[in-house]
């Protein structure tokens, strides 16, 4: 792995969920004056895709160059419409490896699931949020506990290096692979190749791809991990990690710190819960401590050690992120930011979560189900590796007109809700 390039000198304010993370992104996209990069795994055509859209048009028509990547397999249908729209006021849409039209839903490996926005090379936005409403509160029993940041700083340079790196593909030629051409991009007219310095806090962006950074963001919580001496809280959607994380918070836990996961109360697929159990005995008999977050299903991808080391990202601890997505993670060194991260977290512990008991891990365990459990696990965590060896691919990133997720719209206002419900519903498990 190359050594991260730390930056000091950054502002990164924490956002939970949509109420505080859509306004903020609209607010910075409406004052924008040169340039708007967007990478979202999901883009739902509901009340906040609809809202982004009328703030990119409008960004568009007064001359700031927009480029917008979704992943194909993350938003695989976007209306004629709401496409049309964006793209007659200037707005570039990009589709990061779109399936074919006859696989639309079995390409689920090496996604494009990063979250960043980057406005005028001098605000950014990095964590779990996806650009739809189930992010909002208002949504009901199904809406996503998550969180964010907005960085000012030095750092949004890396963030938006990040998103030039993917768009770099959009124009290369054939064969070659999805990083950059040698020299580097360049740069926009107006945009701040290092944004001035903006607060106290040191932070450093780093992703995860299947060339050059396979496991950057794990070695991260690793070596997080490894320092740790008072305190460590991770919070995370999808919890199923790899042998050597594993023995790292095992590692943590017996020299006396204090090990915190929270983790979903109803996970998605009860197969995989099985599997989970088993990793739940082996932490908690290390001393780990599992809270099951029962309020709303967890999304957030954040963790915090001891006082000053937190991380905010996409990443899940699950083998398809850590294995196969594209990733990007946030890493902070700052006693502030540290602090109103735990002051999110540890409530939510308290009120929101049920601590879980060995007991419960162990209880009713008939021979069947172990033997089927302990064969999930295996296969899981072998099953990203085993994919890694195969021949890696371009994966391709192409403008929105060459690809098939453009349908045509529904008519009517009662076919419309159900046809963005489905849609919704499709990616339930994906995320």
């Amino acid at each position: 792995m190359k050594r991260p390039h730390w930056t000091t000198g950054n502002g990164i304010e924490l956002l939970e969920n949509g109420e505080e993370y859509f306004p903020a992104v609209f607010a910075a996209i409406e004052s924008a004056t040169q340039e708007v990069l967007i990478e979202t795994f999901i883009l739902f055509e509901d009340k906040i895709g609809l809202a982004l859209r009328e703030v990119l048009i409008a960004a568009a028509r007064r001359g700031v160059r927009v480029d917008v990547t979704v992943d194909g397999f993350g938003s695989p249908e976007l209306s004629e419409s709401f496409v049309t729209g964006l793209t007659e006021a200037g707005v570039r849409l990009h589709v990061f490896d779109p399936p074919p039209k006859l696989s639309r839903r079995l390409k689920p490996f090496r996604r494009l699931h990063r979250k960043i926005v980057v406005v005028d090379g001098t605000i950014g936005f990095i964590g779990g949020i996806n650009f739809s409403a189930d992010h909002l509160i208002d949504f009901g029993p199904e809406a996503k506990q998550d969180y964010a940041v907005s960085v000012r700083g030095p750092v949004v340079s890396q963030l938006r290096r990040a998103t030039q790196e993917i768009l770099a593909t959009a124009t290369a030629t054939a064969g070659r692979r999805w990083w950059p051409p040698r020299g580097g991009l360049p740069e926009e007219p107006g945009v701040q190749a290092l944004p001035a310095q903006a607060g106290h806090a040191k932070a450093v962006v780093v992703t995860r791809d299947n060339h050059r950074h396979r496991d950057d963001i794990e070695r991260m919580y690793r070596l997080a991990l490894h320092a740790a001496r008072r305190e460590v809280i991770i919070a995370n959607a999808y919890f199923f990690p790899g042998f050597l994380l594993l023995r790292s918070m095992q590692r943590a836990a017996r020299r006396g710190v204090k090990v915190h996961l929270v983790l979903q109360g109803q996970p998605d697929i009860p197969w995989a819960r099985w599997a989970a159990r088993m990793v739940y005995d082996q932490l908690m008999r290390a001393g780990v401590y599992i809270h099951e977050y029962c309020e709303r299903p967890m999304h957030g991808k954040v963790a915090l050690v001891d006082d000053a080391w937190a991380t905010v990202g996409s990443s899940n601890l699950d083998p398809l992120s850590l294995s196969l997505n594209l990733e990007a993670n946030l890493i902070v060194e700052d006693r502030g930011f540290n602090r109103a991260l735990r002051d999110k977290l540890q409530p939510l512990m308290q009120t929101q979560c049920r601590l879980l008991k060995l007991e419960e891990t162990n209880a009713h365990r008939w021979w069947w189900r172990l033997g089927v459990g302990a064969m999930v696990f295996h296969v899981m965590r072998h099953f990203p590796r085993w994919l890694a060896r195969l021949p890696r691919q371009v994966q391709p990133v192409k403008p929105v007109a060459e690809t098939p997720v453009v349908v045509p719209a529904p008519q009517r206002p009662a076919e419309a809700w159900q046809w963005h419900a489905e849609k919704r519903l499709s990616k339930e498990t994906a995320e």
